[in-house]
C-alpha cells in the first residue's frame, strides 16, 4: 500500500464510530475492584469478522463466538476478565452459552448476534451467579460517551498496566468514516495471534468478505508480529464490527477509497499490537526489530520474529548491553536463507555490524540509547527485497515475579 492520509482522533474510542455504545463494571470475578465484565452494542446488525488463536486448546467462548458469526453479522459482544473459561469441559461451554443468552436478553438483541470473550486464569469454572448479575447490570452502565468506552476498556484487562485504545478518521466517498479499537494483552503473547483480546468498531459500509480478508491481512502484519514470552493463549480473539452508518457506498477491494480505508484499518491493528508489546508483563521498554534485504517478506517476518522472541536478545536489551552477537545468532537460527557475509546490524542509528564484520562503536552512546523506553534493532541482510517489522519487549525480573504468582 502507498502512503495515504488519515487522522488520529485524540480522545477517540470504540464508541466514536456511529451506532456503538459500551460499558463495564466490577461483578466480583477479580479479587480487586477493577472492572471485570463489559459489553459493546451496535444499534443495528453489524457486518462482522474475526480471527482466533491457533492454539489447539480453544476456550469455550471461541466456540460460541464462531457459531454466532456463522453468517457474518453481530450486534453485541460480552466480555469478562479474571477467568478464561478455558479447559473447563462441557460446563464451560454451558456457561459461555449462558453468557450469550443473558447478554442477548439484557441488551435486546438476537442471541445469534452476540459474541462472547473471556480472559484470565485457565482451568477454573466461572462464578456464574456473579457473571449473570454483572450482565444484568450492564445496560444501565452502557452509553456512547467516553465514560462507557473507558469502563469497557478497563473491564477487559488482566495483568495489563494500561488500557489500549486507538481511533482514526478517514474520508470515504466524501464522508468521514471512523475506525476504532480497544485491546488487552500483557503476558502469554506470541504469534499467532499473541495472547490478547481486541475489538474494533467502525461505521463504514463494507462487505463481509472484504472485512474478513482485510482483518486477516492486517493481523498478519500487526498482532501476528508481536511477542512477549513465546506463549500463545487459548483465548485469543480479534473481532471487528462495522455498522455501515457513515453513509458511504459499500467498500470492497475495487472501491476508489479502499487503499485509504485499509491503511487506516491496519494502522489501528498495528498501534494496538505495539501497545500490547510495550505493556508486556514486567517490561520496561518496547523493542522493534526491522528486517530488510530478505529473500521474501515471509522470510523477513520469520527472521524478525526469531530475533524479537530471543530470550537472550530480550535480556540484553533489559540490561542495556549492546551484545549484537545475540542478534546475529538469532538471525542465523531462524531457518531462512541468509548470506553470512552481507549482514548489517544497527541499534537505532548506531552501526555495530557491517557486511558481517564488527564495527567499532561508542559503548557509552550505545548504553545511553539502550536505556531509552524504545529500542530499534535494524537488520539488513542484503540478500533480496523482503522486509518486515516485529515488536516485543525486554525480559525483566518482574516478568518472572508476575507469572510465578499468577494464580495467587
Amino acid at each position: 500500500m502507498g502512503k495515504v492520509e488519515f487522522t488520529v482522533v485524540n480522545g477517540g474510542n470504540i464508541v466514536t464510530p456511529r451506532g456503538f455504545t459500551a460499558g463495564g463494571l466490577h461483578c466480583g470475578l477479580k479479587n480487586t475492584d477493577r472492572n471485570d465484565i463489559g459489553a459493546i452494542r451496535c444499534e443495528v446488525e453489524a457486518t462482522a469478522a474475526a480471527v482466533y488463536t491457533t492454539n489447539v486448546f480453544q476456550a469455550a467462548p471461541l466456540k460460541v463466538t464462531r457459531e454466532s458469526l456463522a453468517d457474518g453479522r453481530l450486534q453485541a459482544v460480552v466480555v469478562n476478565s479474571g477467568n478464561a473459561n478455558a479447559c473447563t469441559g462441557q460446563q464451560g461451554e454451558r456457561d459461555a452459552y449462558a453468557m450469550r443468552a443473558a447478554a442477548a436478553r439484557e441488551l435486546g438483541v438476537a442471541e445469534s448476534y452476540v459474541a462472547v470473550a473471556s480472559t484470565g486464569v485457565i482451568g477454573e469454572h466461572l462464578k456464574m451467579d456473579r457473571v449473570l448479575g454483572g450482565i444484568s447490570s450492564l445496560p444501565d452502565r452502557m452509553n456512547g460517551e467516553i465514560d462507557g468506552a473507558e469502563q469497557f476498556s478497563q473491564a477487559i484487562l488482566t495483568t495489563d498496566l494500561v488500557k489500549k485504545e486507538v481511533c482514526v478518521a478517514v474520508e470515504v466517498d466524501g464522508v468521514t468514516v471512523h475506525i476504532a479499537g480497544a485491546a488487552k494483552g500483557s503476558g502469554m503473547i506470541h504469534p499467532n495471534m499473541a495472547t490478547m483480546l481486541a475489538f474494533m468498531t467502525c461505521d463504514a459500509a463494507i462487505g463481509q468478505a472484504a472485512l474478513q480478508q482485510l482483518l486477516k491481512q492486517a493481523t498478519d502484519t500487526s498482532f501476528n508480529m508481536i511477542t512477549v514470552d513465546g506463549d500463545t493463549s487459548t483465548n485469543d480473539m480479534l473481532i471487528a464490527m462495522a455498522s455501515g452508518l457513515a453513509g458511504n457506498r459499500e467498500l470492497h477491494a475495487g472501491h476508489p477509497d479502499w487503499e485509504a480505508f485499509a491503511e487506516a484499518f491496519t494502522y489501528i491493528c498495528r498501534e494496538l499490537a505495539k501497545a500490547i508489546a510495550r505493556d508486556g508483563e514486567g517490561a520496561t521498554k518496547l523493542v522493534e526489530v526491522s528486517v530488510s534485504g530478505a529473500v521474501s517478506d515471509a522470510s523477513a517476518q520469520a527472521i524478525a520474529k526469531t530475533v524479537i522472541g530471543s530470550s537472550l536478545v530480550k535480556s540484553a536489551v533489559f540490561g542495556a548491553d549492546a551484545n549484537w552477537g545475540r542478534i546475529i545468532a538469532a538471525v542465523g537460527r531462524a531457518g531462512e536463507p541468509v548470506n553470512p557475509d552481507t549482514v548489517d546490524i544497527r541499534l537505532g542509528d548506531i552501526i555495530v555490524l557491517s557486511q558481517s564484520s564488527p564495527v567499532a562503536f561508542d559503548e557509552d552512546e550505545a548504553l545511553s540509547y539502550l536505556r531509552g523506553d524504545t529500542v530499534q534493532i535494524i537488520v539488513d541482510l542484503h540478500h533480496g527485497n523482503g522486509a518486515a517489522t516485529a515488536w516485543g519487549c525486554d525480559l525483566t525480573y518482574d516478568y518472572v515475579r508476575i507469572n510465578a504468582a499468577y494464580r495467587t
